[in-house]
């Protein structure tokens, strides 16, 4: 008696064709343009040397500019946090004539070169400004001041905090607040409870998007900041001094320095949609 051939089982074929040439493809561009250069200069800052990375960094002029990337970055991500959430808020909860105006305004930033915007808000903050010449009377100094750094920071990072707490906010609804509300629970309760918990992680995913954004910000600040050493000059800029110098280990050490803080903050946004998925579940168990 003769055994029946039984047929091979066939691989699933994935219904859109080309994954692989198109994964391939991908990681190509992705390797020649994005990681091959930071794997450059990371292997660049590596040959420094830990002597000679410190010899860098310790200089007083880098260490000012740095405390004043860092300092006007945080305090610019915060405030762009918080304009940021009320303007998603309005946009989301309420009908209003220029609503769709106003949406669209959210992404200019996006679209305004660097530079332009850098020369427009120089403009408008200047001892001769539209908003400077009624300031600096009262001896409030925008332009050519870390103030100035600070409201440049916040003009491109409010695109990140907006974009990131929109679509939770449109996915929440109305039905929690309105039964929060039935039992007794005042609107500061319920945002307390009800709504924070939700935007909190859009909230810290916003903040880290502004931070990183504002750290290597270039072009809209270099003209407002006035980029006098040890007082208004910006991180990114003394890179591009430090390479005019020919001191290409200083601009290394310093680029490096960005470089893993943002990344820092690329794996804190990464991380903290599994953390609070995770303290869900731990909930939910409970």
């Amino acid at each position: 008696m003769s055994a029946v051939a039984l047929p091979v089982p066939r691989r699933a074929r994935h219904p859109l064709p080309g994954f692989g040439l198109s994964l391939g493809l991908g990681l190509a561009w992705l390797g020649l343009v994005v990681l091959l250069p930071l794997a450059a200069l990371t292997v660049h800052a590596a040959g420094l040397g830990a002597q000679g990375w410190l010899r860098a960094i310790r200089d007083e002029r880098v260490q000012a500019a740095l405390e004043l990337s860092f300092g006007a970055s945080f305090v610019a991500a915060s405030l762009a946090l918080l304009a940021g959430a009320l303007v998603a808020w309005v946009v989301v909860r309420y009908r209003f004539p220029g609503r769709r105006l106003l949406d669209a305004l959210v992404d200019l930033p996006f679209a305004l070169p660097t530079a332009v915007a850098g020369i427009a808000l120089t403009a408008i903050y200047s001892s001769n400004g539209w908003v400077g010449r009624w300031l600096e009377p009262h001896g409030i100094k925008i332009a050519y001041t870390p103030l100035g750094i600070v409201i440049a920071l916040v003009f491109i990072g409010l695109p990140f905090a907006v974009r990131t707490v929109q679509p939770v906010l449109e996915a929440l609804g109305r039905e929690q607040e309105e039964a929060a509300a039935s039992l007794g629970a005042s609107r500061l309760t319920t945002l307390r409870r009800v709504i924070l918990p939700e935007l909190l992680p859009a909230l810290l995913t916003g903040f880290s998007l502004a931070f990183a954004r504002a750290l290597g910000e270039y072009g809209s600040v270099i003209f407002i900041a006035g980029n006098l050493p040890y007082r208004t000059e910006i991180a990114p800029l003394l890179i591009t001094i430090r390479l005019e110098e020919y001191d290409y280990d200083g601009a290394i050490a310093i680029a490096a320095l960005l470089l893993a803080a943002s990344f820092l903050c690329l794996l804190a946004i990464n991380a903290i949609p599994s953390l609070f998925a995770h303290e869900r579940k731990e909930r939910a168990r409970a």
